[in-house]
């Protein structure tokens, strides 16, 4: 499998229509990556504006046996939408339509091409609240993050985003549209396949629309944060505000090599001592927000904070947060190259994880820079590394103990990038072979030719 033959590109041109098919260099080398940084070519990319044009497309491919590659914003961390097949990139991102925002039923059915921040932010403007908040809200589509199942910020308290979906439209490999799930916020009739479409990274079908849940939007919100002169004292602080019956909206955290990297890049004049971040978020009814604030501070000052500034606004709120918004780039300026991983432990072992990546990073002598929503255990740990000093294969070699780490605390080694490229290596550390065996079972019945973004998730396909 690789390009479709001519005269499926003739056939393509004729369902699509000129202007949402491309052969193009430019075209093609812009579909090729994804945030991960890994790359692959492929040999078209198509655009289609209707679930009947996907299906169309789907047919096409599964008749001439080439690759299809479901895309969105390309913001992806594991390389789930790279073509390393060869192939036909589908870009969704001009399906991009909010059919519907029903306050009565709680409700939004969108297009997959949706900017998560775009609905977001419509639907607080009606009193209502969509709570999956990826870092990358702003420029993700929502399709990608029903793929990829994303977290964010704000899973803590309100869950990832399979937690939202309540049904979808999608189209199956040789064409057929499938309609799943209910408009309903209960429904067990029959096996729950949108929930199994949700996180399968885009290799059992494409999605075309989605149901989407929604809930009434916090009254208020308050932000909080602390400096701790010991990125342990931060990691018990989190596990006695989890422990305390308090449940953030988020509950960040950002480690002392993070902080330095933000400190510089945003020069945020902190204090010398301060080897750890805590950036915490509450929201609700007000007179809960204030207690459980109180509370908060109480358990930091107890946990051994040097420093802790509530906001008293949004303004001073957004202030507060600048410093976790920016990691993403801060972080590359430790280092000439970044492997970052989202692993996840439970929640009484995360001081135990912190404590044994400051030990690795001693170790090897690599940066390690850990950052994340420590609240529900998920930490983004970058193996920073020099390629100019040899360091590639320590830092790969690096990431391969944190996994081990990371299962033999009970974890997990992927909270809400995925697995794709970076991972498929790893899976058989954490899932058994039977489990395996049943899901490679599902993919193919799905898919029996192996068009839909193959070569992703299992290590032998």
């Amino acid at each position: 499998m690789s390009a479709p033959p001519p005269e499926a590109i003739t056939l393509l041109r004729k369902i699509l229509g000129p202007d949402n098919f491309s052969v193009r260099p430019e075209d093609l080398l812009a579909h090729s990556f994804d945030a991960a940084k890994k790359s692959g070519p492929p040999a078209g990319v198509a655009w289609p504006t209707s679930t009947e044009q996907v299906s169309a497309v789907m047919r096409l491919a599964d008749e001439h046996r080439f690759p299809v590659v479901p895309r969105g914003a390309g913001s992806g961390l594991s390389g789930g939408s790279v073509p390393v097949a060869g192939g036909l990139v589908l870009s969704l991102n001009r399906m991009d339509r909010v059919i519907e925002i029903n306050p009565h039923d709680l409700v939004a059915v969108v297009q997959p091409g949706v900017i998560n921040a775009r609905l977001q932010k419509m639907v607080e403007e009606m009193g209502l609240f969509f709570p999956p908040d990826p870092g990358s809200a702003e420029f993700s589509t929502l399709g990608g993050n029903v793929a990829e199942n994303a977290g964010g910020l704000r899973a803590v308290k309100y869950g990832v985003t399979r937690d939202y979906v309540l049904g979808l439209t999608a189209v199956i490999p040789g064409g057929e549209v499938i309609r799943t799930g209910v408009r309903t916020h209960k429904g067990v009739v029959g096996y729950d396949l949108t929930g199994l479409i949700v996180g399968s990274e885009g290799t059992l079908a494409v999605i075309t629309e989605l149901i989407l849940r929604l809930i009434p939007k916090p009254e208020a919100k308050r932000t909080v944060e602390a400096l701790f002169d010991h990125p342990t004292r931060a990691s018990l602080a989190v596990a006695e505000i989890m422990a305390a019956g308090v449940t953030p909206t988020a509950l960040e955290f950002i480690d002392h090599a993070s902080l330095r990297a933000v400190d510089e890049y945003l020069s945020l004049d902190l204090p010398d001592w301060a080897r750890a971040m805590l950036l915490i978020e509450l929201d609700g009814p007000p007179e809960v927000v204030d207690r459980h604030l109180g509370q908060v501070q109480h358990i930091l000052e107890k946990c051994g904070a040097g420093q802790i500034r509530a906001a008293i606004d949004p303004v001073q709120a957004d202030v507060l947060w600048r410093a976790r918004r920016a990691m993403g780039p801060a972080v590359y300026a430790l280092a000439g190259g970044k492997i970052n991983e989202d692993v996840v432990v439970p929640l009484s072992r995360v001081p135990d994880m912190v404590e044994r990546l400051e030990a690795l990073a001693a170790e090897t002598g690599l940066i390690i820079a850990s950052f994340g929503h420590l609240g529900d255990g998920n930490l983004h740990v970058n193996v920073m590394y020099h390629p100019d000093r040899g360091q590639t294969e320590l830092a790969h070699q690096t990431v391969g103990r944190v996994f081990d780490l990371t299962l033999e605390l009970g974890g997990t080694l992927s909270g809400e990038h995925g697995v794709g490229l970076s991972k498929r290596p790893f899976i058989g550390r954490e899932l058994d072979p039977v489990a395996m065996r049943l899901m490679k079972d599902i993919k193919r019945v799905f898919d029996p030719h192996h068009i839909l973004n193959p070569d992703k998730i299992f290590p032998d396909d």
